[in-house]
């Protein structure tokens, strides 16, 4: 197929794979369980009326390496370790043989005889030893009948053969060959046809004769588009299953941590470097390694022409991130060289004319030399990632974009908003965005799905006339069921608002279930099968059937049936040791409800099993510095309109303390945690289900041996929060969790009217639905999603999966009972 889709072929593409779903689907709609209660709903659509266009990149996806996502996940390559390059650098417990097993004599070295200077360590191996890999997760993968191409850099100057074999524990997987190896640094290659499929498969690679060896490398044949240093196919077709937009890429927060140094003699090798494009790109054993932010190493095998390319075959727009030189993700370091920045504004310049630049020219001539001569769609690219100093990175972003612009003025160059949904860096952020005229503002967050289900109006309110929104990362802290529908709800809100989030992309994308580093995920995998998160499905029903504009709607909401915020008192440390005293609870017309100053026992308060707690001079201490949410609570969850106050003092650690309040068990309370975030702020949070959104927020640290007065003010649906007598802030918390949204979009090519509903409730929606006097067909496509809200997908299950049907009492009014829990789509057709 052609790398380059016009918008047209996309849109066709995004049809005919909506239709070929719907067609071969089954009939049945899922009824989940108690859906017998019903609650009553309408739906008014405006035909005539005119909505927000959404473009055809609307929604895309986000890879990070997190999770093993490229090697060990979409990157094919079969050998972990290929070569010898881990460190302790990337792991505490590496070694550069981590992954491998020898018998005989194996050194791995760093000295002048290696295969090049970027490529350090090889691997010196003894007459008559070997070397085994153990591949990933359970081991190296095979299936019967399939091929396996084998690659070796070998120098042997006395000459050697070289015998490759696959096996496991029950014996061989392929035939062995024997590959005969002379002189100095070459590659030499053999390919395997597996004999049986196996999970636990081992690469053995044996020489009669001293030898030296780098980059042994095992990829399987049938690689995505049969590619060369190509993808894994089953997580590549999912991913272009999506029919995404755009793919971000590589970070994350591969981007902005590190050393923004290169690799080169020059500045040591340094190995915890931000991720620079020109590290990954040329031929792979000369690419640089490097640490992962994420605890591991990184080969970049799959480097940025791999994602280029990726994109360019699934026919999405291609959107890279570049360091800024402010760091973030917790590290939070402004970098102050200027001849450093002036480097790096040269090498995004340099990257823009590797994607687009003729062949003629220096980097447009390297991608040419990689296969591809042929320019790749670059329209944007974004500088930075999540930076939570909003003032020192937006004076980098600055420069950035003015040279960008003076050279490349049809690139559009992306800034963001740093790593949450509000707060200090947020607001200064934005307002710097809006003064600088930014085209596009990246936004992230990631909260419980009570926070998505009460902020679909979230883009409403913002400028039309100021700069767009990007939602690179966005997820409801889970893969249950309820999650993906807070997600779906939210989304609704999303397109609702096309003429301001012009892009927005679900994070992270990939994980191997055996090296996670980040819940939720949206494509789960081992080494031997990959499976749909809920969360994918949702994302895959909107992207297959975004439309191209909005017809504006209004829908009926669900009768409130919130009341004051009520719940007992908690205590909490993170990562830290604290010491609590004085603790009182009084109602709002001064009745003592608790009050302990600790001369005792603890008697009145109940753990929930984690840290370390005991009464120590008076005071209630937890003194575990490395346990996470220690908390501890007392009182009556029916408390309500109460004041808590509480003397905190920071004993040891890397954050400050935390008080609760309405708390109604472990999983659903609020608190007030002063010197998160490794002690740089100060928020309010709500968990629900124990998922955790923030709802108040500003910068700020907690002294250690001090000791602080706090006090919290609870009225109703209102709290306000005191610091040593001073009010420290207030919010409300009455923004309704509205479990029923709908959105409806018109399909330009087909002229059919797309109304997607979302039910997050265990009672049915029956629902009028009023058309607006638009002329439709009888017959409607309908696909649902239903489940149970607590349904996980996983390797062996997939309670969440789309299911078709045809409905026949569509009219220009008519009623339809949407199932509880449930997402549904109708493809409504105009006459």
């Amino acid at each position: 197929m052609s790398r380059s889709l016009s918008r047209t072929h996309r849109r066709r593409l995004r049809l005919g794979l909506t239709a070929t779903a719907l067609l071969t689907a089954t009939v049945l709609i899922p009824v989940p369980a108690h859906a017998e209660a019903v609650t009553d709903y309408a739906i008014t659509v405006d035909p005539d009326a005119t909505g927000a266009a959404i473009d055809d990149t609307m929604y895309g996806v986000f890879f990070e390496d997190i999770n093993r996502a490229a090697d060990g996940g979409l990157y094919a390559e079969l050998v972990q370790n290929r070569s010898f390059e881990y460190s302790t650098a990337d792991n505490a417990s590496y070694t550069p043989l981590t992954s491998w097993a020898t018998d005989g004599t194996a050194e791995v070295v760093d000295d002048s005889g290696r295969l090049n200077e970027r490529n350090r360590n090889y691997l010196k191996l003894g007459a008559g030893s070997a070397v085994t890999n153990a591949g990933y997760n359970t081991g190296v993968r095979v299936e019967q009948g399939k091929k396996y191409d084998f690659s070796v850099w070998a120098r042997a100057e006395s000459g050697t053969i070289l015998t490759v074999g696959l096996k496991d524990a029950a014996g061989t997987l392929a035939t062995a060959r024997e590959v005969a190896a002379k002189g100095g640094w070459r590659k030499y290659t053999a390919t395997f046809t597996a004999t049986r499929t196996s999970n636990r498969g081992r690469l053995a690679v044996a020489s009669s004769a001293s030898a030296a060896l780098d980059m042994v490398s095992l990829f399987p044949r049938d690689t995505y588009q049969n590619e060369p240093n190509g993808l894994r196919g089953d997580l590549a077709e999912k991913i272009e299953a999506l029919d995404p937009g755009f793919v971000r890429f590589p970070g994350g927060c591969l981007v902005n941590t590190g050393s923004m140094e290169d690799y080169s003699a020059a500045s040591g090798y340094q190995r915890k470097r931000a991720y620079q494009w020109k590290d990954t790109v040329g031929p792979v054993e000369e690419r640089a390694t490097n640490a992962n932010f994420w605890g591991y190493n990184q080969s970049y095998g799959l480097g940025y022409y791999e994602y280029f390319r990726f994109a360019e075959d699934i026919g999405a727009m291609p959107l890279p991130v570049v360091p800024a030189l402010v760091t973030g993700c917790g590290q939070n370091r402004a970098v102050d060289d200027e001849a450093l920045l002036k480097r790096h504004i040269q090498d995004t310049l340099d990257l823009i004319e590797f994607a687009g630049g003729p062949v003629t020219s220096e980097w447009g001539g390297l991608r040419a030399r990689m296969g591809h001569p042929k320019p790749f769609h670059l329209t944007h690219l974004a500088v930075g990632n999540e930076e939570n100093l909003p003032e020192a990175y937006y004076a980098r972003f600055e420069k950035f974009r003015t040279a960008i612009e003076a050279k490349y003025p049809d690139i559009t160059v992306v800034s963001n908003s740093g790593p949450d949904d509000s707060g200090t860096t947020f607001d200064t952020a934005w307002k710097l965005n809006r003064e600088g005229g930014v085209d596009l503002v990246d936004e992230h967050y990631y909260n419980s799905p009570q926070w998505f289900l009460q902020n679909n109006d979230r883009y409403d309110s913002y400028d039309r006339n100021g700069p767009k929104v990007f939602l690179g990362e966005y997820a409801s802290q889970g893969n249950a069921w309820r999650n993906a529908l807070s997600e779906a709800a939210y989304m609704t809100g999303l397109e609702r608002n096309a003429d301001i989030v012009k892009l927005a992309s679900y994070a992270p994308l990939l994980a191997n279930e055996d090296y996670v580093q980040w819940r939720p995920d949206l494509i789960w995998f081992n080494n031997r099968a990959s499976w749909n998160s809920a969360n994918y499905e949702v994302q895959k029903l909107f992207m297959n059937n975004t439309g191209d504009r909005v017809v504006p709607s209004t829908a009926t909401t669900t009768p409130d049936v919130s009341g004051p915020i009520a719940g007992a008192v908690g205590l909490s440390t993170w990562a830290t040791s604290a010491a609590y005293d004085d603790v009182k609870v009084t109602s709002a017309d001064g009745a003592t409800l608790l009050s302990d100053d600790f001369s005792g026992d603890a008697a009145q308060w109940t753990g929930s099993g984690t840290g370390s707690w005991s009464v120590q001079d008076g005071q209630y201490v937890q003194t575990d510095e490395a346990a996470e949410n220690t908390l501890v609570t007392a009182g009556d969850p029916a408390w309500q309109n109460y004041d808590l106050h509480v003397k905190a003092t920071k004993k040891a650690g890397k954050e400050g303390f935390l008080v609760a309040f309405g708390v109604k068990d472990t999983g659903n309370y609020y608190w007030w945690n002063l010197g998160g975030w490794n002690n740089t702020q100060s928020a309010v949070e709500q968990a629900v289900d124990g998922g955790k959104s923030t709802l108040l927020s500003k910068a700020g640290s907690v002294e250690t041996g001090r000791a602080y007065d706090i006090g919290i003010k609870v009225r109703g649906r209102q709290v306000t929060l005191y610091l040593d007598g001073a009010e420290w802030g207030s919010f409300t918390d009455d923004k309704p969790a509205e479990p029923f949204r709908q959105v409806v979009t018109e399909d330009a090519k087909t002229g059919d009217l797309i109304v997607k509903v979302v039910n997050a409730q265990s009672a049915a929606a029956r629902t009028a639905v009023d058309l607006g006097g638009a002329k439709v067909a009888t017959r409607a496509r309908v696909t649902t999603l239903a489940a149970d809200q607590d349904a996980v997908n996983t390797e062996t299950d997939a309670p969440v999966t789309p299911v078709t049907s045809t409905f026949s009492g569509v009219a220009a009014e008519f009623t339809y009972t949407f199932p509880a829990n449930s997402v549904t789509f109708l493809r409504i057709k105009r006459r």
